[in-house]
């Protein structure tokens, strides 16, 4: 498979709201295994489909010893309880935050076969999952800071840019 180019923050494409996936395809499949290796490539374990430049509602995340998950036109349909941890993000490279989410999530969406799945992700899943939906929604989780570090967090990367080969940090990059 292939290694796609990450967009950053700032590519319109990650503000947009991503389509939903009208069929499934052949093309589609080779969508999703490009971005697992893609995921990969970069070290995250998380990537939405905006991220390489394709706005369709499309995510997948790595599971570790269950594998990866790739889902298509998720949508949560329940959630829980709250947590803060830090979070970061491939097309923030470098940047890490303290982000409150649920603390866990009940997902309906297809597969990359078509067929329809449920389940419930807790921890670092439910993590993975709320935030690449934020992707797909044209949210990045930058957005869900309080605006005074939301603003420094923008005039740092106006200022310096992105780290080229960022820190490794506790939090993963989704």
């Amino acid at each position: 498979m292939a290694v796609l180019s990450l967009r950053h923050y700032g590519d319109p494409v990650l503000r947009q709201v991503a389509a939903p996936v009208a069929l499934v395809t052949p093309d589609l499949k080779t969508l999703v295994a490009d971005m697992v290796d893609t995921m990969w490539h970069a070290v995250g374990v998380g990537l939405a489909a905006p991220q390489v430049g394709v706005s369709l509602r499309i995510f997948v995340m790595d599971r570790g010893k269950a594998g990866t998950r790739a889902l298509v036109n998720p949508v949560i349909t329940e959630r829980g309880g709250h947590i803060k941890e830090e979070e970061g993000c491939l097309s923030l490279p470098g940047i890490f935050a303290e982000v409150e989410r649920s603390e866990w999530v009940r997902v309906s969406a297809l597969d990359d076969d078509g067929q329809p799945q449920s389940f419930e992700a807790h921890g670092l899943e439910a993590k993975i999952v709320q935030h690449e939906i934020d992707h797909l929604d044209g949210v990045m989780f930058i957005d869900r800071l309080p605006p005074v570090m939301r603003d420094r967090i923008k005039k740092r990367i106006q200022k310096e840019g992105f780290e080229e080969r960022p820190r490794r940090r506790h939090a993963f990059a989704l």
